[in-house]
């Protein structure tokens, strides 16, 4: 007969687990940030078939040490500075405990009142907290959903704006005509995916020219690429306009990029990712200058917002387009209440029709931190970043290869004299190739005006200014090596 976990045991063992979480955040700094297992290593670790019989979950508890851990990069280490910060937080690994323990399917308001409704006010809270427009609040035309990624939140943006582009067909006909996407040569990877998941094709994703100093998007540019195209038979369905590019945290000027697609009939989509939890600071808030001509807006909390993956936050202006572009509403999802018209239901808001009761990260992390824990955890990686780059400055030897306005800082070994750019991308990838072989920190990398540059993001709540002075003076280390 199945031997269940019962809530004695599982007491007993969540303690286990927990304080194994708890010793694993307290030692992290003992392991290289980057792993060091090699390609089948922890696959040859794991048995090649479950147990026939159940085994005691200290076992488990002992795998996670001997199988697991060596396998893993530590995103929650505090000289992890690749990618963009990967956040969680102790109120929010708890909230997933319990939305885990609770088990909720929240695909319809009927199905967990709360798992709704709480999403609701969250979403409020943030649009608050951020200072967005109000039109993207619940008690306006609009609403916002969590969503798993940006990834998730450009691919819906893009189902709604094909849904007004043709009028609601595109639902019933499938896509027709040659729709067109914008975004800058610097737009994120997945908008291209969304074009194709869509339908539209990635063929048809237009990359307009960015300013070279700043690498934001030239609004002139646009205007002129969407009138051509529009004058050559395609329909403009959409622009993605990136406040914190993944490249180098360029921002696009979002207001002058507003009036484009108000002037031209075309839907506006906001990707913050990353740096939309800089506006938690209201010293921070010209990042989102212009904000109000769009037409849905996004960011991350699950990167800089101490919320733990996955956590998307996305708002629509008009929710009715929203709904209008998802909805399908088979006889046995059909319910008193959803038939009533009073409530939200989520499922019409994305891809897929389950959803968890992701609601409750926000509500534990916002209630522990409150407003001014949020923004010093912003400022602290702000001022981090800012004192690295003029260390980077102030070294002869390097140089910062753009703009710097958050927590991302781009930079490079600078040519030697007489040396070409092969020469130097090549010595700038052997330093990058070096510094996360020594276990110490991690970075990662990017192009920038073609030229291989190394990314230093600063963002973990673990790091403090001892751990961005000792990856400094590893860099400048190698560099000396590098240099002979």
């Amino acid at each position: 007969m199945t031997s269940h976990m019962t809530p004695e045991q599982f007491r007993e063992h969540g303690h286990a687990a927990v304080d194994w979480v708890a010793d694993y955040w307290e030692r992290i700094e003992a392991h290289p940030v980057l792993s060091q297992v090699a390609p089948g290593d922890v696959a040859r670790a794991v048995p090649p078939r479950p147990p026939v019989a159940g085994e005691p979950f200290e076992q488990v508890l002992a795998d996670l040490a001997s199988v697991v851990t060596p396998g893993l990069t530590h995103w929650q280490h505090p000289s992890h500075f690749g990618y963009f910060p990967a956040n969680t937080s102790g109120p929010s690994v708890l909230a997933d405990l319990v939305c885990a323990g609770l088990g909720v399917q929240g695909m319809l308001w009927a199905t967990s009142p709360a798992c709704t409704e709480l999403e609701t006010a969250m979403l409020d809270w943030l649009v608050d907290l951020l200072d967005l427009p109000k039109r993207f609040r619940s008690d306006s035309a609009g609403g916002g959903v969590i969503q798993d990624s940006a990834s998730s939140a450009t691919l819906v943006a893009t189902l709604a704006a094909l849904h007004r582009a043709t009028d609601g067909a595109w639902g019933r006909q499938g896509v027709r005509g040659r729709h067109t996407i914008y975004t800058s040569t610097q737009g994120h990877s997945s908008i291209e995916k969304a074009a194709r998941i869509a339908g539209i094709g990635d063929a048809n994703v237009r990359l307009v020219d960015v300013d070279p100093a700043t690498l934001a998007m030239r609004p002139e540019a646009l205007r002129r690429m969407i009138e051509a195209d529009r004058a050559a038979g395609a329909l403009p369905t959409m622009v993605v306009a990136t406040v914190g590019t993944t490249s180098t945290t360029a921002i696009d000027p979002v207001a002058a990029i507003g009036e484009v697609c108000r002037d031209l009939g075309v839907w506006l989509h906001v990707d913050a990712a990353y740096a939309g939890s800089a506006a938690v600071c209201p010293e921070l808030r010209w990042t989102h200058a212009g904000v109000e001509h769009a037409d849905s807006y996004c960011f991350d909390p699950h990167k800089w917002l101490l919320t733990g993956f996955d956590c998307d936050a996305f708002w629509v202006a008009d929710r009715g387009e929203l709904i209008q572009a998802l909805s399908v509403l088979p006889e046995y999802l059909r319910n008193a209440a959803t038939e009533s018209g009073a409530v939200i239901d989520y499922r019409d808001w994305q891809v897929p029709l389950g959803r968890r009761f992701r609601a409750l990260k926000l509500w534990f992390t916002m209630r522990w931190y409150g407003v001014e824990g949020l923004r010093e955890h912003i400022r602290r990686g702000v001022d981090l970043a800012q004192q690295f780059a003029a260390r980077v400055r102030a070294d002869e030897r390097f140089e910062v290869v753009a703009p710097h306005p958050l927590s991302l800082v781009c930079f490079r070994l600078r040519p030697l004299a007489g040396e070409g750019e092969a020469a130097a991308d090549a010595r700038n990838e052997e330093l990058l190739r070096r510094l996360n072989a020594s276990g110490r920190l991690y970075l990662t990398h990017t192009r920038v005006n073609d030229r291989h540059t190394l990314r230093m993001a600063i963002g973990a709540p673990a790091t403090e200014e001892r751990h961005v002075t000792a990856a400094w003076e590893a860099i400048q280390r190698t560099a000396a090596e590098l240099l002979g």
